[in-house]
């Protein structure tokens, strides 16, 4: 059967339930002690893999275009931050305080790589760049998010150590990236041939966090704290804040004077937030405090982002074949 187009896809479907299933049956005490363990286990595995993918000769040749680079990194570190504290009159009265710290933590985040790259292809943009620049991201942004969130939290009178946050980052997340280039001349023909089933290693270690960050919010009351009209002007704020983004990226991407190709990396590289970094970073920046609330607008934000970039990429994929294109088709 066909799915109804507006019913979300089947990896958000699944988060929702796991939301449910969290605040039906929280795990606690040794159980989420284990649980934990396997949640880091599943994060490490997550990042190996995403190293064996990444092909160095894609790195390579997107490169060298570093206008594109930059202005997708400003989009990513500088615009988002800006537009969270800019926002702080709306957003803060809208969602409360908690939430609104939520949102200050998504605009540090880097971009997404998967999606990124997926919505570039489909939109026929520049593919190589596409890569290089939300691969990027993602690294960079094991220091720079840290960074960012205590910066951002300073505004609210929180501290914390920096580079102890970002130390605990990089053994969780960038050593097992680093693992994975170094095993990928033996692995990565395997990884390629079997990325539709490893999909799942994404999705699952995503759905582990998901399940110990919302169980502990249950237990500390997490749907006693927030109203149902904040979740709702959350989804608002989200709506906003993407399409500020989304708005910044193609007016600057004509500003610059850059192809059409490069103006839909632009978009799609820029406007997104990475929810597979964004969760586990969150369990390392946020240890001994309640993630649940943190993190859920990150859950809107992504479900909001892919539905948004799916249209936008599908009306790119339908325009006329440039002659750049055309060229290429025959004489690749």
């Amino acid at each position: 059967m066909t799915r109804p187009r507006f019913l979300p896809d089947n990896f958000t479907l699944t988060l929702i339930g796991v939301v449910v299933l969290a605040s039906l049956l929280p795990a606690s005490g040794q159980v989420a002690v284990g649980f934990g363990w396997l949640t880091n286990l599943a994060i490490a595995l997550l990042f190996f893999l995403h190293g064996a993918k990444l092909s160095r000769e894609s790195i390579i040749a997107g490169a060298g275009h570093w206008r594109l680079h930059l202005l997708v990194f400003s989009l990513t570190f500088i615009l988002f931050p800006l537009i969270g504290l800019a926002l702080k009159p709306l957003l803060s009265p809208l969602i409360g305080d908690d939430l609104y710290m939520g949102m200050l933590y998504l605009c540090a985040l880097p971009a997404t790589v998967q999606s990124a790259i997926a919505f570039t292809s489909l939109a026929r943009g520049n593919i190589p760049a596409a890569i290089c620049s939300a691969a990027a991201s993602s690294l960079f942004g094991i220091f720079l998010t840290p960074l960012l969130v205590t910066l951002l939290l300073n505004v609210h009178g929180e501290g914390g150590s920096t580079l102890d946050a970002i130390l605990k980052i990089s053994v969780q997340l960038l050593l097992p990236f680093i693992a994975g280039q170094i095993a990928r001349r033996w692995i990565g023909a395997w990884v390629a041939r079997n990325k539709s089933w490893l999909k799942f290693v994404d999705q699952g270690s995503i759905l582990l966090v998901v399940y110990g960050a919302f169980s502990e919010a249950v237990i500390e009351g997490i749907w006693h704290q927030i109203p149902l009209w904040e979740l709702a002007g959350l989804v608002v704020v989200c709506c906003i804040v993407l399409g500020l983004v989304l708005l910044a990226s193609t007016v600057l991407g004509k500003a610059f004077g850059f192809n059409q190709e490069d103006r839909i990396t632009i978009l799609f590289c820029g406007s997104k937030k990475s929810l597979a970094t964004g969760v586990p970073m969150a369990q390392v920046l946020f240890a001994g405090s309640t993630i649940g609330v943190l993190i859920l607008p990150l859950m809107l934000f992504h479900q909001i982002q892919l539905m948004v970039c799916a249209v936008l990429a599908q009306r790119y994929a339908n325009r006329p074949e440039s002659v750049v294109e055309l060229m290429a088709q025959v004489d690749p």
